[in-house]
């Protein structure tokens, strides 16, 4: 279904809004889509790609999600595009953005004169009917966060996304100058360390079969480290979570940005990471090594090959995402805040902010992980399969 209506018409810039909600219209909007994205996105909107979605969706979009894509077109071009889901969740109807929950940082894809533009997309989104607007990881540099159009919203969770100045970081032989000489020469012993116990390799494989055996493995690795360190991680013990990378490793189309780097022992992968490259920019998305070499520093080595890699395929920053964790702020050399945001949009949506409807995800979150893993598993409902 299509709704359309049209702003500032008569002129040489009239704008036509339009509404996306079905998957074959989102699809329709491919090519246009990633023209928009080529010349309009930065780096960090790399989560609204068509692409990354375009998998999102394969996996994530359920039969209680409807698609709400708010458009522009101007001249027959389009110069916007709001990626959006709506989901009624607790009796409300919420509006959110598309890529939940693996997209890391939401955001809006705007062209030139995107003052205008975001202004009128939010007014053809007030007229939606939805309850609530949700912002879930809003970048305090995006476009949405930017435009002012959010600054009555309610904010929930804040958190901090380190990132790395690749260009400080790397040296020609490990980390750089810009490590103490005793973290240097750390390095240099845990790789002799690690040499000891068999043949060391390193591999950056192209986006196929062999990626794709990569990611599924990284995922592996990481749910195995988290259950012996007792974390509760829905989101990444999801089936969906691990097919989700696996096929956009295994999409030698050319259009996937996501890149692996591993390394190997002995022909065993113990250290791998699944980063996005976007414009210059690599995004840290999961990285993973095997438990059983947690005491040897692999963690520490694999983050420094990471950087490396990162540097050879020509990224400059090396965005570690969020939380700041200890680890990260050892490398870091800037970081962006990013909060979770909600704003009502009917008598409804105003009600249950007022009764803190923010604040009970977190709160769910924060006891959960108080709980014991073996009683967690039966708190928390098993994921929905998607299509």
């Amino acid at each position: 279904m299509n709704a359309r209506a049209s702003s500032l018409a008569g002129s040489d810039d009239a704008v036509t809004l339009g509404l996306v909600e079905d998957v074959a219209g989102f699809l329709a909007l491919r090519r246009d889509w990633e023209a928009l994205f080529t010349r309009a996105a930065a780096p960090r909107q790399l989560f609204q790609s068509h692409v990354f979605l375009r998998h999102w969706a394969a996996h994530y979009l359920t039969p209680d999600m409807r698609l709400s894509i708010v458009t522009a077109h101007r001249a027959g071009e389009l110069a916007m595009v709001w990626p959006l889901v709506r989901q009624r969740r607790y009796g409300l109807d919420t509006l959110r953005f598309m890529g939940v929950p693996v997209a890391q940082f939401g955001d809006v894809l705007v062209g030139g004169g995107e003052d205008a533009l975001l202004q009128a997309g939010w007014a053809f989104l007030r007229h939606l009917r939805a309850d609530l607007f949700e912002a879930r990881k809003l970048r305090a540099d995006s476009c949405l966060a930017l435009s002012g159009l959010l600054d009555a919203a309610v904010q929930g969770d804040r958190q901090e996304a380190p990132f790395v100045d690749l260009t400080r970081r790397v040296g020609d032989a490990g980390p750089s100058l810009a490590y103490p000489a005793r973290e240097r020469s750390n390095h240099r012993r845990r790789l002799r360390r690690l040499g000891e116990r068999g043949p060391l390799a390193y591999a950056m494989p192209p986006p196929g079969p062999e990626a794709a055996r990569l990611a599924a493995a990284a995922i592996a690795m990481k749910r195995t480290t988290l259950a012996h360190r007792g974390i509760v991680a829905p989101v990444i013990n999801d089936p969906r979570f691990a097919t989700f990378f696996t096929d956009l490793a295994a999409d030698a189309s050319g259009e996937a940005s996501l890149r692996i780097a591993s390394l190997s022992v002995g022909g065993a992968p113990i250290g791998i990471d699944l980063s996005f490259d976007c414009k210059g920019n690599s995004f840290a998305h999961v990285l993973a090594t095997a438990p059983e070499q947690e005491h040897g520093g692999i963690g520490k080595i694999l983050i420094h090959h990471s950087f490396a890699s990162a540097r050879g395929r020509g990224s400059t920053v090396f965005d570690l995402l969020a939380p700041a964790e200890p680890y990260k702020r050892e490398h870091a050399d800037g970081s962006v805040a990013v909060s979770d945001r909600l704003l009502p949009l009917s008598l409804k949506g105003r009600l249950a902010c007022h009764l803190g409807i923010q604040h009970w995800r977190p709160l769910l979150k924060a006891a959960v992980k108080c709980l014991p893993a073996g009683l967690s598993r039966h708190v928390i409902p098993a994921p929905r399969q998607g299509r």
